[in-house]
C-alpha cells in the first residue's frame, strides 16, 4: 500500500492504473469544472433567461432528476456489451449536444427533453467512470476513488468561481457564455478519454488474477433478481442523504430557523471542499477493503446523527453560537460524506459477482439519483416542517439504517466468500 509519505500531488502523478488512470482523472476534473459552472448558474439561467416560473422550474428539475435515475442501469447494462471508453465518449458528446440545444430552446416544452437527456447522460457518465476505474485500478480502487474525490471537488470549486464571474455580469450574453464553458468541458473531457485504452474486462469477459478469463454467458445473473444486492442499493439511498443535508438542509435551516448571518451560507461549500481535498486520502486509507468499508457505514450514521443533533440545537442562542453550530454541522456532514464516498464505492463493487459487475454497478448508481430526487423533498416537506424534532428523528433513523446496512453487507460478504473458498480448495 502506497499511502505513507505520499502526498496528493505524488499520488496524482502515479495513480493506481498508471497512464490511463492519470488521463481519466484529468478528464474527470475538466468535466466537474464544467459541471460546477452549470450547477451554480442553471437555476438563475432558467429563471432570468428562459423566464420560467417557480412551478415550471421545479417540474423541470424534478423530471431531470427522474431521467437521471434511468441513466445508471442503462449505462451498466450497455457496458456489458460495448466498450466502456466509447460509451463514455458518447455520453460527453450527448451532453455537448444538449448544452448546445439550451442556447436555442426558448420554452418549457423544448427545455424539458433537453434537461432530461442532460441528466440521463450525466448519470450514465458517472456510472461508466466508476466502471472504468474499477477495471483500471483493480484492488487499489479505494485509492483511485480518493484521488477522484479530491480532483472533483477542486474542479467544482474552480467551476463555481468561473460561474461567479458570469453571474456578477448578469446579462443574457454572460449566461450563454457559461453554457458554452460547460460545453467546452465536454469537448475536452471526450478528447482526453479518447487518449485512454479500453480497460481489461470489456463485455462479459472479466480478467482473473491468474490471467485466465471467465466468459459470462447470456444467462449471467441479473441484479434486479438479486435480493441481497437490491437490499444494499435500497439502504444506500439514505446513506447518501449527506448531499441534500449539505446543499439544501443547512442553508434553509440557517436562513429560516437560526439567528446566524446569511453570509455563513457560502462557507458551507468552502468548508466541504477544503476538507474533502485535505482529508479524503487519509479517510480512504483507513477504510480500505470491503470489511473496513462496511465498518465505515456505521461511522457514517454516527457522523450524520451528530450533525442533525447540532442542527436541532442551533435554533437557540445568539448569532455567534448559531454560526458556530452551523459551521460545526457542515464539518460533520462533510465527515459523513467522506465515509460514504469510501463505503458506498467499495461495497458496490465488492458485493457484486464479477462476471456481471457492469450491470450491478449500474443498479448501484441509482441510489444517488434517487436520493437527489427524494432527499430535498424529505428535508423540506418532513424534517424541517417538524422543527428540531425532525432533525433528531432523521439522525436516529439514519443511524439505525446504517447499522442494518453494515450487518447486511457483512452477511453478503460472507455469502460471496463461500464459493471462492470452495474454488480455492478444488484448485489446491
Amino acid at each position: 500500500m502506497r499511502w505513507a509519505g505520499d502526498g496528493l500531488i505524488a499520488q496524482l502523478r502515479q495513480p493506481p492504473g498508471g497512464r490511463d488512470a492519470r488521463i481519466m482523472l484529468l478528464a474527470q476534473c475538466v468535466d466537474r469544472t464544467g459541471t460546477g459552472v452549470w450547477a451554480a448558474a442553471s437555476v438563475l439561467y432558467f429563471t432570468f433567461v428562459s423566464q420560467l416560473d417557480a412551478r415550471h422550474l421545479g417540474l423541470l428539475l424534478g423530471v431531470g432528476a427522474v431521467a437521471g435515475i434511468a441513466g445508471s442501469p442503462l449505462a451498466g447494462r450497455t457496458a456489458e456489451r460495448l466498450p466502456v471508453r466509447g460509451l463514455l465518449i458518447g455520453c460527453h458528446l450527448l451532453r455537448l449536444g444538449t448544452m448546445g440545444l439550451l442556447l436555442v430552446a426558448d420554452n418549457f416544452a423544448t427545455l424539458l427533453p433537453v434537461v432530461a437527456l442532460t441528466c440521463l447522460g450525466e448519470r450514465a457518465a458517472k456510472t461508466l467512470e466508476m466502471l472504468f476505474a474499477t477495471r483500471v485500478a483493480g484492488e487499489q480502487r479505494a485509492t483511485y476513488q480518493a484521488l477522484f474525490r479530491s480532483v472533483a471537488n477542486a474542479g467544482y470549486a474552480v467551476g463555481a468561481g468561473i460561474a461567479a464571474l458570469g453571474l456578477s455580469v448578469g446579462t443574457t450574453g454572460a449566461y450563454r457564455a457559461l453554457i458554452l464553458a460547460n460545453a467546452l468541458s465536454f469537448i475536452l473531457a471526450a478528447a482526453l478519454v479518447c487518449r485512454t485504452r479500453e480497460p481489461v474486462g470489456h463485455g462479459l469477459v472479466v480478467a482473473q488474477s491468474d490471467g485466465s478469463a471467465t466468459d459470462g454467458p447470456p444467462g449471467s445473473p441479473s441484479p434486479w433478481w438479486d435480493r441481497g444486492y437490491l437490499l444494499f442499493v435500497l439502504l444506500d439511498i439514505p446513506m447518501n442523504l449527506d448531499d441534500s443535508v449539505l446543499n439544501v438542509g443547512l442553508p434553509l435551516w440557517l436562513v429560516h430557523h437560526t439567528s446566524a448571518p446569511h453570509a455563513i451560507v457560502p462557507a458551507f461549500l468552502v468548508v466541504n471542499t477544503v476538507l474533502v481535498v485535505v482529508l479524503q486520502l487519509g479517510v480512504s486509507a483507513r477504510a480500505e477493503g470491503p470489511r473496513r468499508a462496511a465498518a465505515a457505514v456505521g461511522w457514517y450514521g454516527m457522523a450524520l446523527s451528530a450533525c442533525c443533533l447540532l442542527l436541532a440545537t442551533a435554533t437557540g442562542g445568539g448569532a455567534w453560537s448559531a454560526s458556530f453550530a452551523m459551521l460545526a454541522a457542515a464539518m460533520l456532514v462533510t465527515l459523513a460524506e467522506l465515509m460514504r464516498s469510501v463505503s458506498s464505492w467499495e461495497l458496490a463493487v465488492s458485493l457484486t459477482p464479477p462476471r456481471a459487475r457492469a450491470s450491478y454497478l449500474g443498479l448501484a448508481g441509482m441510489s444517488q439519483s434517487v436520493q437527489k430526487s427524494v432527499g430535498p423533498l424529505l428535508l423540506t416537506g418532513v424534517v424541517m416542517t417538524a422543527g428540531p424534532a425532525g432533525w433528531l428523528a432523521l439522525g436516529a433513523a439514519v443511524t439505525g439504517l446504517s447499522l442494518v446496512q453494515r450487518r447486511a453487507s457483512l452477511r453478503r460478504l460472507e455469502t460471496l466468500s463461500v464459493p471462492l473458498q470452495a474454488v480455492s480448495a478444488l484448485g489446491g
